[in-house]
């Protein structure tokens, strides 16, 4: 379900910057929309447009108008993202086997439904999925979250080290090494403190 381009995210840091931000799945791709608590301070997902919108600029590659989204549907889209953010979050912290038992129980009610359809192109590569509607989105959301947390990964998705930043992700990497949501980002300022550390020791 994945064109040619990189899979993952253009963010914008509260300073203003962009970055490339790839979580590894589909359904981490959601938790940046906003989610629970301290996080809904930086929902984007208003209205079905803007789910929508996220839609097309997911690894789902989805385009215009291939997703028909009513209200309700926003609002379930909306539930699920901070079951899932609470889910991950707690899997980063504590285990494979931490989260609340509603959140998961919201999260299989969604896989529940009938997912996107994929589809296959004459080349033998991943193309857009059917077009379809909202609960058919939150499926497929659902189905990528409980393949990665049922699956070889589970024991890999972390949170990003910086002090400062809270996005989650995970490291499909083959050494499993990865620390940073964006070494463009995180990974970049952690090198220049590093560096400015050693400057001031030589200094001294």
């Amino acid at each position: 379900m994945t064109d040619e381009r990189s899979p993952g995210l253009v963010l914008h840091s509260p300073g203003g910057t962009r970055f490339h931000f790839d979580p590894g799945t589909l359904c981490l791709e959601l938790l940046p929309t906003g989610g629970p608590g301290p996080y809904a301070r930086y929902e984007i997902l208003h209205r079905p447009a803007d789910l929508a919108d996220w839609a097309g600029r997911s690894r789902l590659v989805l385009p215009p108008g291939a997703v028909r989204i009513t209200n309700d549907q926003l609002t379930a889209v909306r539930a699920l993202r901070d079951a899932l953010w609470q889910l991950t979050a707690a899997r980063a912290t504590h285990g494979p086997d931490a989260g609340d038992p509603a959140d998961y129980a919201l999260l299989n009610r969604a896989a529940a439904r009938p997912p996107l359809a994929p589809q296959i192109a004459p080349d033998g590569t991943a193309a857009p999925p059917l077009p379809g509607d909202g609960d058919q989105l939150a499926s497929t959301v659902a189905r990528d979250a409980i393949a990665l947390f049922t699956g070889p990964y589970a024991e890999r998705i972390r949170e990003c080290g910086a002090a400062d930043c809270r996005l989650l992700f995970v490291d499909t990497s083959r050494p499993g090494r990865r620390r940073w949501c964006s070494m463009e980002r995180c990974g970049n300022r952690h090198k220049v403190r590093a560096l400015r550390a050693r400057r001031d020791q030589d200094g001294e």
